[in-house]
Protein backbone atom coordinates (compact mmCIF):
# COMPACT_ATOMS: atom_id res chain seq x y z
CA UNK A 1 0.00 0.00 0.00
CA UNK A 2 1.32 3.44 -0.91
CA UNK A 3 0.47 6.98 0.08
CA UNK A 4 -1.15 8.94 -2.75
CA UNK A 5 1.16 11.84 -3.62
CA UNK A 6 1.50 14.10 -6.63
CA UNK A 7 -1.84 14.66 -8.38
CA UNK A 8 -2.02 13.12 -11.84
CA UNK A 9 -4.24 13.92 -14.76
CA UNK A 10 -5.20 10.84 -16.73
CA UNK A 11 -6.36 10.28 -20.31
CA UNK A 12 -9.69 12.08 -19.81
CA UNK A 13 -8.13 15.37 -18.76
CA UNK A 14 -10.24 18.16 -20.25
CA UNK A 15 -13.46 16.12 -20.34
CA UNK A 16 -16.27 17.66 -18.31
CA UNK A 17 -18.88 15.44 -16.66
CA UNK A 18 -22.05 16.38 -14.79
CA UNK A 19 -23.28 13.72 -12.37
CA UNK A 20 -26.80 14.05 -11.01
CA UNK A 21 -26.39 12.58 -7.55
CA UNK A 22 -27.72 9.14 -6.82
CA UNK A 23 -26.53 5.94 -5.17
CA UNK A 24 -24.75 2.82 -6.34
CA UNK A 25 -23.76 2.34 -9.98
CA UNK A 26 -24.13 5.95 -11.14
CA UNK A 27 -21.67 7.40 -8.61
CA UNK A 28 -19.25 4.52 -9.24
CA UNK A 29 -19.31 5.15 -12.99
CA UNK A 30 -18.68 8.84 -12.39
CA UNK A 31 -15.83 7.96 -10.02
CA UNK A 32 -14.22 5.87 -12.73
CA UNK A 33 -14.42 8.78 -15.17
CA UNK A 34 -13.00 11.08 -12.49
CA UNK A 35 -10.18 8.61 -11.77
CA UNK A 36 -9.34 8.75 -15.47
CA UNK A 37 -8.91 12.50 -15.24
CA UNK A 38 -12.32 13.93 -16.11
CA UNK A 39 -13.56 17.02 -14.28
CA UNK A 40 -16.64 15.51 -12.64
CA UNK A 41 -19.11 17.87 -10.99
CA UNK A 42 -21.59 16.06 -8.80
CA UNK A 43 -24.91 17.86 -8.44
CA UNK A 44 -26.01 16.98 -4.93
CA UNK A 45 -29.51 17.54 -3.69
CA UNK A 46 -30.28 19.39 -0.46
CA UNK A 47 -30.33 16.90 2.38
CA UNK A 48 -28.24 14.27 0.63
CA UNK A 49 -29.17 11.18 -1.40
CA UNK A 50 -31.29 9.54 1.34
CA UNK A 51 -29.15 6.40 1.50
CA UNK A 52 -25.44 6.25 1.99
CA UNK A 53 -22.53 6.65 4.37
CA UNK A 54 -20.85 9.70 5.86
CA UNK A 55 -19.71 11.73 2.81
CA UNK A 56 -16.21 11.89 4.29
CA UNK A 57 -15.84 8.14 3.68
CA UNK A 58 -17.73 7.74 0.41
CA UNK A 59 -14.81 6.76 -1.78
CA UNK A 60 -17.03 6.66 -4.85
CA UNK A 61 -17.06 10.46 -4.70
CA UNK A 62 -13.28 10.86 -4.80
CA UNK A 63 -11.67 13.02 -7.50
CA UNK A 64 -14.96 14.89 -7.95
CA UNK A 65 -16.31 18.32 -7.09
CA UNK A 66 -19.75 18.98 -5.65
CA UNK A 67 -22.41 21.66 -5.95
CA UNK A 68 -25.88 21.62 -4.43
CA UNK A 69 -28.92 22.29 -6.61
CA UNK A 70 -32.54 21.79 -5.65
CA UNK A 71 -34.01 20.51 -8.88
CA UNK A 72 -37.50 21.07 -7.51
CA UNK A 73 -36.84 24.77 -7.04
CA UNK A 74 -38.17 27.12 -9.78
CA UNK A 75 -34.69 27.78 -11.14
CA UNK A 76 -33.13 24.39 -10.31
CA UNK A 77 -33.34 22.93 -13.80
CA UNK A 78 -31.87 26.07 -15.33
CA UNK A 79 -28.75 25.72 -13.16
CA UNK A 80 -28.22 22.12 -14.24
CA UNK A 81 -28.78 23.07 -17.88
CA UNK A 82 -26.10 25.76 -17.51
CA UNK A 83 -23.70 22.99 -16.49
CA UNK A 84 -24.91 20.62 -19.21
CA UNK A 85 -24.31 23.30 -21.84
CA UNK A 86 -20.62 23.31 -20.90
CA UNK A 87 -20.25 19.57 -20.33
CA UNK A 88 -19.25 16.67 -22.53
CA UNK A 89 -21.14 14.04 -20.52
CA UNK A 90 -24.09 13.96 -18.13
CA UNK A 91 -24.92 10.94 -15.97
CA UNK A 92 -28.24 10.38 -14.21
CA UNK A 93 -29.76 7.37 -12.46
CA UNK A 94 -33.42 8.31 -12.02
CA UNK A 95 -36.36 6.12 -12.91
CA UNK A 96 -37.51 6.61 -16.52
CA UNK A 97 -39.29 9.92 -17.02
CA UNK A 98 -38.10 11.58 -13.81
CA UNK A 99 -35.34 13.64 -15.44
CA UNK A 100 -37.82 14.80 -18.07
CA UNK A 101 -40.32 15.88 -15.40
CA UNK A 102 -37.55 17.79 -13.62
CA UNK A 103 -36.65 19.61 -16.83
CA UNK A 104 -33.21 18.05 -17.27
CA UNK A 105 -33.99 15.16 -19.61
CA UNK A 106 -32.16 14.44 -22.86
CA UNK A 107 -34.37 16.77 -24.89
CA UNK A 108 -33.79 19.71 -22.57
CA UNK A 109 -30.05 19.09 -22.39
CA UNK A 110 -29.54 18.51 -26.11
CA UNK A 111 -31.43 21.71 -26.89
CA UNK A 112 -28.63 23.51 -25.06
CA UNK A 113 -25.78 21.20 -26.08
CA UNK A 114 -26.37 18.93 -29.12
CA UNK A 115 -23.02 17.14 -28.64
CA UNK A 116 -23.70 16.10 -25.05
CA UNK A 117 -23.44 12.41 -24.21
CA UNK A 118 -26.38 11.71 -21.91
CA UNK A 119 -25.77 8.58 -19.84
CA UNK A 120 -28.75 6.92 -18.17
CA UNK A 121 -28.09 4.34 -15.44
CA UNK A 122 -30.99 2.14 -14.38
CA UNK A 123 -31.64 -1.41 -13.32
CA UNK A 124 -34.44 -2.32 -15.69
CA UNK A 125 -33.69 0.09 -18.57
CA UNK A 126 -35.71 2.89 -20.14
CA UNK A 127 -38.34 0.62 -21.71
CA UNK A 128 -40.08 -2.65 -20.84
CA UNK A 129 -42.79 -3.85 -18.46
CA UNK A 130 -40.58 -3.36 -15.39
CA UNK A 131 -39.00 -0.05 -16.40
CA UNK A 132 -40.95 1.96 -13.82
CA UNK A 133 -40.50 -0.52 -10.97
CA UNK A 134 -38.09 -0.14 -8.07
CA UNK A 135 -35.30 -2.69 -7.79
CA UNK A 136 -31.84 -3.50 -6.57
CA UNK A 137 -28.85 -5.53 -7.71
CA UNK A 138 -30.10 -8.89 -6.45
CA UNK A 139 -33.41 -8.61 -8.36
CA UNK A 140 -31.73 -7.62 -11.61
CA UNK A 141 -29.36 -10.58 -11.34
CA UNK A 142 -32.26 -12.89 -10.53
CA UNK A 143 -34.13 -12.22 -13.77
CA UNK A 144 -31.08 -12.53 -16.01
CA UNK A 145 -30.27 -16.06 -14.85
CA UNK A 146 -26.98 -14.83 -13.42
CA UNK A 147 -27.92 -15.17 -9.75
CA UNK A 148 -29.20 -18.69 -10.32
CA UNK A 149 -25.70 -19.79 -11.36
CA UNK A 150 -24.00 -18.78 -8.11
CA UNK A 151 -23.75 -20.86 -4.96
CA UNK A 152 -24.03 -24.40 -3.67
CA UNK A 153 -26.68 -26.60 -5.28
CA UNK A 154 -28.30 -27.48 -1.93
CA UNK A 155 -28.53 -23.90 -0.68
CA UNK A 156 -30.21 -20.73 -1.99
CA UNK A 157 -28.23 -18.75 -4.59
CA UNK A 158 -25.38 -16.75 -3.07
CA UNK A 159 -25.64 -12.94 -3.17
CA UNK A 160 -22.40 -11.49 -4.65
CA UNK A 161 -22.64 -8.18 -2.72
CA UNK A 162 -23.57 -5.56 -5.34
CA UNK A 163 -20.43 -6.05 -7.37
CA UNK A 164 -21.77 -8.20 -10.18
CA UNK A 165 -24.94 -6.27 -10.99
CA UNK A 166 -24.54 -2.64 -9.95
CA UNK A 167 -20.87 -2.26 -10.78
CA UNK A 168 -19.92 -4.91 -13.35
CA UNK A 169 -23.24 -5.09 -15.21
CA UNK A 170 -24.12 -1.45 -14.58
CA UNK A 171 -21.31 1.05 -13.99
CA UNK A 172 -18.74 -0.50 -16.31
CA UNK A 173 -21.20 -0.80 -19.19
CA UNK A 174 -22.28 2.79 -18.68
CA UNK A 175 -18.66 3.95 -18.83
CA UNK A 176 -17.94 1.91 -21.96
CA UNK A 177 -21.05 3.34 -23.60
CA UNK A 178 -20.28 6.90 -22.57
CA UNK A 179 -16.71 6.71 -23.85
CA UNK A 180 -17.84 5.18 -27.16
CA UNK A 181 -20.50 7.88 -27.58
CA UNK A 182 -17.98 10.58 -26.65
CA UNK A 183 -15.62 9.27 -29.32
CA UNK A 184 -18.47 9.41 -31.85
CA UNK A 185 -19.38 12.98 -30.88
CA UNK A 186 -15.78 14.18 -31.04
CA UNK A 187 -15.32 12.53 -34.44
CA UNK A 188 -17.94 14.81 -35.89
CA UNK A 189 -21.10 13.04 -34.83
CA UNK A 190 -23.87 14.25 -32.57
CA UNK A 191 -24.50 13.66 -28.92
CA UNK A 192 -26.76 10.79 -27.97
CA UNK A 193 -28.41 8.92 -25.11
CA UNK A 194 -26.68 5.90 -23.59
CA UNK A 195 -29.25 3.56 -22.01
CA UNK A 196 -27.23 1.42 -19.58
CA UNK A 197 -29.46 -1.13 -17.85
CA UNK A 198 -28.07 -3.53 -15.27
CA UNK A 199 -30.22 -6.35 -16.66
CA UNK A 200 -28.62 -5.86 -20.08
CA UNK A 201 -25.08 -5.69 -18.72
CA UNK A 202 -25.46 -8.63 -16.35
CA UNK A 203 -26.92 -10.73 -19.17
CA UNK A 204 -24.08 -9.68 -21.47
CA UNK A 205 -21.52 -10.81 -18.89
CA UNK A 206 -22.83 -14.35 -19.22
CA UNK A 207 -22.19 -14.55 -22.98
CA UNK A 208 -19.58 -17.30 -22.66
CA UNK A 209 -21.83 -19.36 -20.38
CA UNK A 210 -24.71 -19.15 -22.86
CA UNK A 211 -22.38 -20.40 -25.57
CA UNK A 212 -21.33 -23.32 -23.39
CA UNK A 213 -24.99 -24.03 -22.58
CA UNK A 214 -25.87 -24.17 -26.28
CA UNK A 215 -22.91 -26.47 -26.92
CA UNK A 216 -23.98 -28.86 -24.16
CA UNK A 217 -20.92 -27.98 -22.07
CA UNK A 218 -22.88 -26.31 -19.27
CA UNK A 219 -25.73 -27.68 -17.16
CA UNK A 220 -28.44 -25.16 -16.25
CA UNK A 221 -28.15 -25.75 -12.51
CA UNK A 222 -25.80 -24.66 -9.74
CA UNK A 223 -22.77 -26.60 -8.64
CA UNK A 224 -22.65 -28.92 -11.64
CA UNK A 225 -20.13 -27.22 -13.91
CA UNK A 226 -16.47 -26.53 -14.34
CA UNK A 227 -16.58 -22.91 -13.18
CA UNK A 228 -19.42 -22.78 -10.65
CA UNK A 229 -18.00 -24.88 -7.83
CA UNK A 230 -19.11 -28.20 -9.26
CA UNK A 231 -15.53 -29.10 -10.14
CA UNK A 232 -13.40 -30.14 -7.11
CA UNK A 233 -10.30 -28.43 -8.45
CA UNK A 234 -12.04 -25.09 -9.03
CA UNK A 235 -13.49 -23.76 -5.80
CA UNK A 236 -12.76 -22.98 -2.17
CA UNK A 237 -11.82 -25.12 0.81
CA UNK A 238 -11.80 -24.54 4.55
CA UNK A 239 -8.52 -24.78 6.43
CA UNK A 240 -7.74 -25.89 9.98
CA UNK A 241 -8.15 -22.36 11.37
CA UNK A 242 -11.56 -21.78 9.78
CA UNK A 243 -10.18 -19.73 6.90
CA UNK A 244 -10.16 -20.71 3.24
CA UNK A 245 -8.01 -21.42 0.20
CA UNK A 246 -9.11 -20.83 -3.40
CA UNK A 247 -8.23 -23.44 -6.01
CA UNK A 248 -8.26 -22.92 -9.79
CA UNK A 249 -6.13 -25.79 -11.09
CA UNK A 250 -8.00 -26.32 -14.36
CA UNK A 251 -5.31 -27.17 -16.92
CA UNK A 252 -3.60 -30.60 -16.71
CA UNK A 253 -0.15 -29.29 -15.74
CA UNK A 254 -1.59 -26.99 -13.09
CA UNK A 255 -3.73 -29.84 -11.78
CA UNK A 256 -0.68 -32.11 -11.58
CA UNK A 257 1.22 -29.47 -9.62
CA UNK A 258 -1.77 -29.02 -7.34
CA UNK A 259 -1.94 -32.72 -6.56
CA UNK A 260 1.80 -32.95 -5.98
CA UNK A 261 1.87 -30.17 -3.43
CA UNK A 262 -1.28 -31.44 -1.79
CA UNK A 263 0.14 -34.96 -1.59
CA UNK A 264 -2.63 -36.55 -3.66
CA UNK A 265 -0.76 -37.77 -6.74
CA UNK A 266 -2.95 -40.89 -6.81
CA UNK A 267 -5.86 -38.71 -7.95
CA UNK A 268 -4.35 -37.85 -11.35
CA UNK A 269 -6.97 -39.83 -13.28
CA UNK A 270 -9.81 -37.92 -11.58
CA UNK A 271 -9.04 -34.81 -13.61
CA UNK A 272 -11.43 -35.71 -16.43
CA UNK A 273 -13.40 -38.49 -14.73
CA UNK A 274 -16.45 -36.78 -13.23
CA UNK A 275 -17.49 -40.02 -11.53
CA UNK A 276 -14.44 -39.64 -9.31
CA UNK A 277 -15.07 -35.99 -8.45
CA UNK A 278 -17.02 -36.68 -5.21
CA UNK A 279 -14.12 -38.76 -3.85
CA UNK A 280 -11.58 -36.18 -5.03
CA UNK A 281 -13.50 -33.39 -3.31
CA UNK A 282 -13.54 -35.29 -0.02
CA UNK A 283 -9.81 -36.02 -0.22
CA UNK A 284 -8.94 -32.41 -1.09
CA UNK A 285 -11.19 -31.05 1.66
CA UNK A 286 -9.61 -33.35 4.24
CA UNK A 287 -6.11 -32.31 3.24
CA UNK A 288 -6.87 -28.60 3.47
CA UNK A 289 -8.46 -29.11 6.90
CA UNK A 290 -5.18 -30.55 8.16
CA UNK A 291 -3.29 -27.23 8.11
CA UNK A 292 -3.94 -23.53 8.57
CA UNK A 293 -4.46 -21.10 5.74
CA UNK A 294 -1.03 -19.55 6.22
CA UNK A 295 0.64 -22.97 6.25
CA UNK A 296 -1.02 -23.91 2.96
CA UNK A 297 -0.13 -20.50 1.52
CA UNK A 298 3.51 -21.31 2.23
CA UNK A 299 3.17 -24.74 0.61
CA UNK A 300 1.82 -23.29 -2.65
CA UNK A 301 4.04 -20.19 -2.67
CA UNK A 302 5.93 -19.84 -5.96
CA UNK A 303 4.07 -22.68 -7.68
CA UNK A 304 1.81 -22.80 -10.74
CA UNK A 305 -0.86 -24.78 -8.92
CA UNK A 306 -3.23 -21.78 -9.12
CA UNK A 307 -3.98 -21.80 -5.41
CA UNK A 308 -4.34 -18.65 -3.31
CA UNK A 309 -5.44 -17.72 0.20
CA UNK A 310 -8.87 -16.12 0.54
CA UNK A 311 -8.08 -12.76 2.14
CA UNK A 312 -10.38 -10.35 3.92
CA UNK A 313 -10.89 -6.75 2.85
CA UNK A 314 -8.48 -5.57 5.55
CA UNK A 315 -5.88 -8.20 4.69
CA UNK A 316 -5.84 -7.68 0.92
CA UNK A 317 -3.91 -4.36 0.79
CA UNK A 318 -0.99 -5.96 2.65
CA UNK A 319 -0.47 -8.93 0.33
CA UNK A 320 3.07 -8.67 -1.10
CA UNK A 321 1.96 -8.76 -4.73
CA UNK A 322 -0.76 -6.14 -4.32
CA UNK A 323 1.56 -3.98 -2.24
CA UNK A 324 4.28 -4.19 -4.89
CA UNK A 325 1.81 -3.07 -7.58
CA UNK A 326 0.25 -0.39 -5.34
CA UNK A 327 -3.13 -1.93 -6.08
CA UNK A 328 -4.41 -0.15 -2.98
CA UNK A 329 -3.60 3.37 -1.90
CA UNK A 330 -4.14 5.57 1.11
CA UNK A 331 -5.66 9.01 0.85
CA UNK A 332 -6.64 11.09 3.85
CA UNK A 333 -6.31 8.08 6.12
CA UNK A 334 -8.69 5.91 4.10
CA UNK A 335 -7.35 2.77 2.45
CA UNK A 336 -8.98 2.23 -0.93
CA UNK A 337 -8.40 0.61 -4.32
CA UNK A 338 -6.15 2.70 -6.55
CA UNK A 339 -7.49 3.85 -9.95
CA UNK A 340 -7.50 1.17 -12.64
CA UNK A 341 -6.47 0.39 -15.32
CA UNK A 342 -2.99 1.88 -15.71
CA UNK A 343 -1.67 4.14 -18.45
CA UNK A 344 1.95 4.60 -19.54
CA UNK A 345 1.63 8.17 -20.84
CA UNK A 346 -1.24 9.58 -18.78
CA UNK A 347 -1.00 8.05 -15.28
CA UNK A 348 -3.91 8.35 -12.88
CA UNK A 349 -4.06 8.77 -9.13
CA UNK A 350 -6.37 9.71 -6.29
CA UNK A 351 -6.16 13.49 -6.55
CA UNK A 352 -8.74 14.45 -3.93
CA UNK A 353 -10.79 12.77 -1.27
CA UNK A 354 -14.58 12.36 -1.35
CA UNK A 355 -16.37 15.51 -2.46
CA UNK A 356 -18.37 17.12 0.34
CA UNK A 357 -21.85 18.19 -0.75
CA UNK A 358 -21.75 21.77 -2.00
CA UNK A 359 -18.17 22.43 -0.96
CA UNK A 360 -16.91 23.21 -4.46
CA UNK A 361 -19.60 25.58 -5.70
CA UNK A 362 -17.41 28.67 -5.91
CA UNK A 363 -14.67 26.87 -7.84
CA UNK A 364 -17.08 25.20 -10.25
CA UNK A 365 -18.97 28.44 -10.87
CA UNK A 366 -15.67 30.08 -11.76
CA UNK A 367 -14.09 27.28 -13.79
CA UNK A 368 -17.22 26.39 -15.75
CA UNK A 369 -18.42 29.99 -16.01
CA UNK A 370 -21.78 29.26 -14.39
CA UNK A 371 -22.35 32.25 -12.09
CA UNK A 372 -25.96 31.24 -11.46
CA UNK A 373 -24.63 28.48 -9.16
CA UNK A 374 -23.68 31.16 -6.63
CA UNK A 375 -27.28 32.11 -5.90
CA UNK A 376 -28.08 31.44 -2.26
CA UNK A 377 -31.48 30.01 -3.20
CA UNK A 378 -29.70 27.08 -4.84
CA UNK A 379 -26.56 26.87 -2.77
CA UNK A 380 -26.90 26.90 1.02
CA UNK A 381 -23.14 26.33 1.30
CA UNK A 382 -22.00 29.07 -1.06
CA UNK A 383 -19.45 30.29 1.48
CA UNK A 384 -17.67 26.95 1.62
CA UNK A 385 -14.11 27.06 0.37
CA UNK A 386 -13.50 25.96 -3.24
Amino acid sequence: MTEAKTPGHGPLTGVRVVELAGIGPGPFAAMLLADLGADVVRVDRPGGPGLGIDPAYDVTNRNKRSVIVDLKAPDGAARVLDLAERADVLIEGYRPGVAERLGVGPGDCHARNPRLVYGRMTGWGQQGPLADRAGHDVAYLALTGTLGMIGDPDRPPAVPANLLGDYAGGSLYLVVGVLAALHHARAGGTGQVVDAAIVDGAAHLSAMIHGMLAAGAWQDRRGANLLDGGCPYYGTYETADGRHMAVGALEPRFYAEFLRLLGLEDQAAAHLDVTRWPELRERVAARFKSRTRDEWTAVFEGSDACVAPVLSLREAPHHPHLAARSTFTDHGGTTQPAPAPRFSATPTTVRTGPARPGADTVGVARDWDVPRLLSSSSNPQRKASP
